[in-house]
């Protein structure tokens, strides 16, 4: 029987990775049960955040030196999901997930991960249907990897996505082919609602029928509230983590979510921690504090310029980027919720919850 394990270890800086290799060092985790790194890094989360780059190639040589493989082959077969921007008191920290066969049987069911990739993208296809049918493809394919074969049990789906930059543009054009966008920042966007909307249509929270190329980045009124996508110059495929509960897994470990209507739904993080049996009156104690291994969420600021009718200006600051706002905020109310800073919030919500909101997970030990 499969055993999800999960371990959430602090970074020093974006190539810190002694934490992961203590964890193999130790035995608690081998380097080939390895599935997927969720990593937040320090830098600006922009096109030009490279500190998501050095994570992953830090990663890959120290796991390759472990299986004794390439870095290559690393990258081929580990979901390495780096999300720049640690603003205000966010903390760099890596999360590691894995499985391990052969664990106990168990009665209920316990978290569970499946992982897939999409082949590279054109950068043509990059914000249009030809992303959004590969990644519903790449979730289907993750969810049997993981037995999940309900949607339903399907708790947050993790996409790492790729971007345009200036010489991608290029590349294409020097083909006849034209790209959905030449801003590349706006690509950004674009390839996470592209990626969401995948999800959406995968797990049966959007019809094929609604979503076009058009919709993409337009219709907020589609969304998957279990998608988080995270864009990057790393790479130019779609990396996919599934992550649910089911039967025929083992482990103390359970994930639930739901939906924050706005970056201040303090009760909807609550309600996640009712759901996997938190008593709530409050911030968590320090000893269910250290119960939460993960808090996913992600942080968008409403086109609007409005929270609960109160203005923002996060859309309107020239000097900081929005969803660099965003993630403070979403990260501040979540760090109250939790107790603890070293939570994984991700900019950048197109289709991945409602305008301004956003899905929140929590992975937490709720048995012994």
């Amino acid at each position: 029987m499969p055993e999800c394990l999960v371990f959430r270890v602090p970074t020093r800086h974006p190539a810190d990775v002694s934490g992961v290799m203590d964890l193999i060092a130790s035995g608690a985790v081998a380097a080939a049960e390895i599935l997927a790194v969720f990593g937040k890094t320090e830098g600006n989360g922009c096109v030009n955040d490279f500190t998501r780059h050095l994570a992953v190639i830090a990663l890959e040589t120290a796991l390759a030196g472990a299986l004794g493989c390439t870095p290559e082959a690393v990258g081929a077969r580990v979901a390495l999901v780096m999300s720049g921007g640690t603003e205000g008191g966010l903390s760099p920290h890596l999360l590691v997930l894995a499985r391990r066969d052969g664990a106990p049987a168990a009665d209920t069911a316990a978290l569970a991960i499946g992982t897939a990739f999409t082949a590279d993208f054109q950068p043509e296809e990059i914000g249009r249907m030809a992303q959004v049918e590969a990644t519903a493809a790449a979730v289907g394919r993750a969810m049997a990897a993981a037995g999940l074969d309900d949607p339903e049990d399907v708790h947050f789906v993790q996409v790492k996505c790729p971007l345009l930059t200036s010489a991608r543009i290029g590349e294409a054009a020097t083909r006849g082919r034209t790209v959905a966008t030449h801003d590349t920042y706006a690509s950004m966007g674009l390839s996470r609602g592209a990626s969401a909307l995948g999800v959406a249509l995968a797990l049966g929270e959007a019809e094929g029928a609604e979503l076009s190329d058009a919709a993409i980045g337009t219709r907020r009124d589609l969304y998957s509230g279990r998608a988080s996508a995270s864009a990057g110059i790393e790479l130019m495929r779609n990396e996919v983590i599934v992550l649910g509960n089911a039967r025929g897994w083992s482990g103390p470990y359970a994930i639930a979510h739901r939906v924050m209507r706005d970056g201040i739904d303090f009760l909807a993080i609550q309600g996640v921690l009712a759901d996997l049996g938190f008593s709530m009156s409050g911030q968590l104690t320090p000893e269910d504090s250290e119960r939460v291994v993960a808090l996913l969420a992600k942080a968008e600021p409403s086109h609007d310029g409005l929270i609960r009718g109160r203005r923002h200006i996060m859309n309107d600051d020239s000097d900081i980027n929005a969803t660099r706002h965003a993630r403070a905020l979403v990260g501040g109310v979540a760090a109250a919720a939790i107790g603890r800073t070293d939570l994984f919030v991700s900019g950048g919500a197109e289709h991945q919850g409602p305008d301004g909101g956003g899905p929140v997970a929590v992975i937490a030990r709720v048995r012994t």
